[in-house]
């Protein structure tokens, strides 16, 4: 705390010292949300400078010379919603660049003109009129303990949580409403971005780092139902990121030092005359230096890079690259101060190195009653993993790990957008060419003999080398109009999708995916929504691609499904504030199940390595369902924030057919995160979360005993399959920014405290035996060495809770 005063009193005193009042620039472009045109002639307002312009023929707009500060800008035009987006910070380093998309003028009972924006506390549309939440760029920046890490900032929304309450706080996992990982999707722009995490789990999609860069990010999106019928895969969520153009004035840039890395942005005009504009990005780890320093045995190391490129030759046509990828080392370091969780982490964590991208390209193009859009992508996963005993890779009977593995997917999508006197109709295609290879030893249990050499337990060896080739596609409709003067909106759409590779995957009348919303306004403030939908989703490839005597176990495997039913209501008493609250059920049929321990694999996919490498029977069942209430205040002034409470039940079932509380099951959900804006570019942001503790399940003594010397962990009694639960989690974050904005320089210098309130945390048993901290060497009940069998060891069970506060110091520098 001490030096916590010192910091501010020291900024303090500095920003006394700069009395200049600098200007900054604002530019963006409106258009229509039906047909992409741009519109002419709209009137853009920024308050509270009192300023505004007309759009030109381009749709495009600009302000200079804006006094530095946070301000409101709403753009009106005839026959077009009145459109605002709120907290637009204008800095003297960098021309900030908005973007606005106009629907049409609605009109409900009494005549009354409805202000409906995607950057209001408005976040609903006509397909998806319920379980939507959006974030803005500025959001994700200020939130504290985000770390500038979008996963880990939408853990704060209704119906998300996180590994916390596994003690994996340091992990990127979003779990919706009580589903798997591995159930959403990601969009960047349009392109499906499989992969967004650092170190990621194959199979799944969690990591302990993001890999997209917030300094991209315009807005985020998240749908937890009522998916659009264009998302192909999505059992649990849809995460559409919608990225910035660079600005078309000048070569502007950013440079971030944050808890764990050092990035740079760059954006700007490749060709003035022809709207060509540049984002760029690079960012570099320094996590094996800070766990180098705090004597932790993992050496992480991460870079990763971010571009887009937007062309927009005319009013019609608009053309748009970007890329996205990272490398990923993990490596063991030396430990100076030992103790058991440590020798934990490094008999069981395996090596992980992995690289990935995904690159794509867009072709948008405006008709008369409404868009096409061609989208072209690639994305490619390479990862290896490998562990021995003892990390002695010099002996090959040691070898209890070693995948290399790819995942290569090439995509087309062509989507149309059309609207004949007020009926929406969206519709399209998709295809896939999929490549995977997979090459793998994976020792599930050693050889195990007794002291006379009798054979306790026989080895459990996989090993196979698979690489196949195959199709993916899929086509959807998708309808929706408003009845009633627009007091009603009904939309419906269908789905379906095959793949060449499983033994039913051509039978696309299996894979019907329908779905339904509707949406009715009681009052102008208050609408009740309800939706219905089955969705359906590819297994991973690791469950795919698995094989045993050259044959693919896994070949029968079917589309995973899932139904839901979702009601509520949503209350704006103005456009700024948002209440709603809804009631979810979730009924999963097809889930994979594991022939090896015979439990759902929707209770796995948190570790770090590979996710389904194993027999399974598309035999699974599942129930999650809840309520949830959430409010939110976009800024007006100077306070912002959101608050939600979910109650969530989460089960699935096993090869006994029976319903079991899922590895999800929080039961209770609270969050709230609050931003305060104070005078002289002073701002204060707390966040708190509360997670019920989940459920786990015990360990098997007998068989821990004998593996633990080969394994390095201890083997679970899945008879008594989550049985036990965890205590509660809970975490409060601070962060303090102060910002100077200089003459075409901005330094904002923040201070963000996780935990700061120093909560302990639950963390899942550990199974060991007891050793000397010095020489590593076992404690034996015989003083003999250890037994091949562990029937002399001393085990141990470690317990650790972590409760120390972790502050960061970091700043950003807008040139």
């Amino acid at each position: 705390m001490k030096r916590l005063f010192v910091f501010t009193l020291v900024m303090t005193l500095f920003s006394f010292t700069v009395s200049a009042q600098n200007t900054g620039s604002l530019t963006g472009t409106v258009r229509d949300v039906q047909n992409g045109s741009p519109i002419v002639a709209a009137t853009v307002n920024v308050l509270p400078a009192k300023r505004s312009a007309i759009t030109d023929s381009l749709g495009k707009f600009s302000f200079v010379d804006l006094p530095t500060g946070i301000y409101t800008v709403t753009v009106t035009s005839m026959g077009f919603e009145t459109t605002t987006q709120y907290n637009i910070p204008i800095t003297s380093g960098n021309i900030y660049e908005l973007s606005f998309e106009l629907n049409r003028d609605l009109k409900i009972t009494e005549g009354v003109t409805v202000t409906s924006s995607r950057k209001s506390a408005r976040a609903t549309s006509l397909e998806t009129p319920l379980s939507v939440q959006r974030l803005t760029t500025e959001e994700i920046k200020s939130n504290p303990g985000g770390n500038f890490d979008i996963s880990r900032v939408v853990q704060s929304l209704p119906g998300i949580s996180g590994s916390d309450a596994l003690g994996n706080g340091y992990r990127n996992d979003i779990i919706i409403r009580g589903g798997a990982p591995y159930e959403n999707v990601y969009y960047l722009d349009g392109i499906e971005t499989p992969v967004i995490n650092h170190f990621s789990t194959q199979g799944s999609a969690g990591g302990p780092l993001g890999i997209l860069n917030v300094s991209f990010i315009e807005d985020v999106k998240l749908s937890t139902s009522s998916f659009d019928a264009r998302y192909d895969n999505a059992l649990s969520g849809v995460l559409d990121f919608k990225q910035k153009n660079g600005n078309t004035q000048k070569v502007q840039g950013n440079v971030r030092l944050s808890a764990s890395e050092l990035a740079a942005t760059f954006d700007g005009p490749l060709n003035k005359k022809r709207d060509l504009t540049f984002l760029a990005s690079a960012r570099r780890s320094y996590l094996q230096l800070l766990f180098k320093a705090i004597d932790l045995p993992l050496r992480p190391d991460y870079y990763d890079f971010q571009y887009k490129v937007a062309y927009n030759p005319d009013a019609k046509n608009s053309f748009s690259v970007i890329g996205v990828g990272a490398i990923d080392q993990f490596k063991f370091g030396e430990i100076r101060k030992p103790s058991l969780d440590k020798f934990i982490v490094l008999d069981n964590v395996p090596k992980n190195d992995q690289w990935n991208y995904t690159v794509g390209g867009t072709w948008k193009r405006s008709m008369t009653n409404g868009f096409f859009t061609v989208a072209l992508s690639r994305n490619k996963f390479n990862i290896e993993l490998k562990k021995f005993d003892d990390n002695d890779e010099s002996v090959i009977s040691k070898r209890r790990l070693d995948t290399k593995s790819q995942e290569t997917e090439n995509k087309l999508r062509i989507d149309v957008s059309q609207n004949f006197s007020g009926l929406k109709i969206t519709y399209g295609v998709s295809g896939q060419y999929v490549s995977y290879y997979n090459n793998s030893f994976i020792r599930r249990r050693a050889e195990i003999r007794d002291n006379s050499g009798n054979v306790v337990q026989p080895a459990d060896i996989f090993q196979y080398n698979t690489n196949i080739d195959f199709a993916r596609y899929g086509l959807y409709i998708q309808a929706g109009k408003r009845f009633f003067n627009n007091q009603l909106n009904i939309s419906a759409g269908l789905r379906t999708d095959g793949n060449s590779f499983t033994e039913h995957g051509n039978e696309l009348a299996s894979n019907i995916s329908p779905r339904i919303a509707l949406s009715y306004s009681l009052t102008k403030e208050l609408n009740i929504n309800a939706s219905a939908g089955s969705y359906t989703r590819l297994p991973p490839y690791t469950i795919l691609g698995f094989q045993q005597n050259n044959i693919f176990l896994n070949k029968n495997a079917e589309y995973i499904r899932t139904n839901h039913y979702v009601a509520g209501l949503e209350y704006l008493p103005k456009p700024t504030l948002r209440f709603t609250v809804e009631g979810f059920y979730k009924r999963y049929t097809d889930v994979p199940v594991s022939l090896r321990n015979g439990i759902s694999l929707n209770n796995l996919g948190t570790e770090y390595s590979a996710f389904g490498n194993e027999p399974i029977v598309s035999s699974g069942k599942g129930e999650a369902y809840g309520i949830e209430f959430f409010a939110q205040q976009k800024l007006t002034k100077r306070l912002f924030g959101f608050g939600s409470y979910t109650y969530v039940v989460s089960k699935f079932s096993g090869l006994d057919g029976k319903l079991i509380e899922s590895a999800w099951d929080n039961r209770h959900l609270l969050s709230f995160t609050l931003g305060y804006k104070l005078n002289r570019n002073w701002e204060i942001g707390l966040k708190y979360r509360f997670q019920g503790g989940l459920p786990y399940t015990p360990f098997d003594e007998a068989a821990s005993r004998i593996n633990y010397s080969t394994q390095g962990v201890g083997i679970l009694d899945y008879a008594r399959f989550n049985q036990l639960r965890l205590g509660n989690f809970q975490q409060s974050d601070l962060r303090i920014d102060k910002k100077w904005n200089l003459k075409k320089v901005t330094i904002d210098v923040f201070i963000d405290i996780q935990n700061w309130t120093a909560f302990k945390s639950p963390v899942l048993p550990q199974y060991t035996f007891d050793r000397d901290l010095n020489t590593k060497a076992f404690f034996t009940t015989d003083n003999h060495p250890l037994a091949a069998d562990g029937s002399n060891a001393i085990p141990k069970i470690i317990l650790e809770s972590d409760s120390a506060p972790l502050p960061t110091i970091g700043f950003i520098i807008e040139f």
